[in-house]
């Protein structure tokens, strides 16, 4: 097995698609890059938890990047999972502003000038196949995912909806539930093919 921090960018890759190495792969990309990604969420308005929420998703959209061989290696594993991140957090924050703005007036439109990146995003948040995995992990998880996601409410709007005391607590619990998913392909290596078809 490969010593975890002794990967090249190529190695890495090569290990995600090893459902033998996948597990290791994905805790060194916890180990090498959250800090990273986690500073460039908060230098742009997130906070901790925010930064956290973000790396989640961002780990799980890599690997579908990889599984849908999307990856060109035209940037470094470094750059790419921090291009990823930036596109799943402005994302949220569009999500935000537009939940402030929706008592006001009826949202116009939405940008369409995304990078390949975002729109496999939004292609993987909107997909048959991610929602079967999230079923996969539960009714409470289950609930704040596709409100969230599918519904596209804010987490004030969830607060509405599901029996949680205040914003923090649905957040805590939505990371929560993005860590069992990523728990979920680490236990089961094949669930990672799954993601394969999600951006069909």
């Amino acid at each position: 097995m490969k010593v975890v921090g002794k990967y090249t960018d190529a190695e890495l890759i090569a290990a995600i698609n090893d459902s033998q190495e996948l597990n290791q792969a994905i805790d060194y990309l916890y180990q090498q890059y959250a800090e990273s990604t986690s500073s460039f969420i908060m230098g742009y308005g997130g906070s901790r938890q925010d930064a956290e929420d973000v790396f989640q998703e961002t780990v799980l959209c890599f690997i579908g990047v990889l599984k849908k061989d999307k990856y060109r290696g035209e940037a470094s594993i470094k750059t790419f999972l921090v291009s990823i991140a930036k596109n799943i957090w402005f994302n949220e924050i569009r999500k935000r502003e537009r939940s402030g703005q929706r008592e006001k007036q009826f949202e116009s439109g939405r940008e369409q000038n995304e990078a390949d990146v975002s729109e496999f995003i939004s292609d993987h948040e909107k997909q048959q196949q991610l929602r079967e995995l999230v079923y996969k992990l539960g009714e409470p998880c289950r609930k704040i995912l596709m409100l969230f996601y599918y519904e596209n409410l804010s987490m004030r709007e969830i607060v509405d909806y599901l029996p949680y005391e205040n914003e923090q607590v649905v957040r805590n619990k939505k990371y929560k539930c993005l860590q069992q998913l990523t728990g979920l392909i680490k236990s089961n290596p094949q669930l990672a093919g799954q993601i394969n078809e999600i951006n069909k």
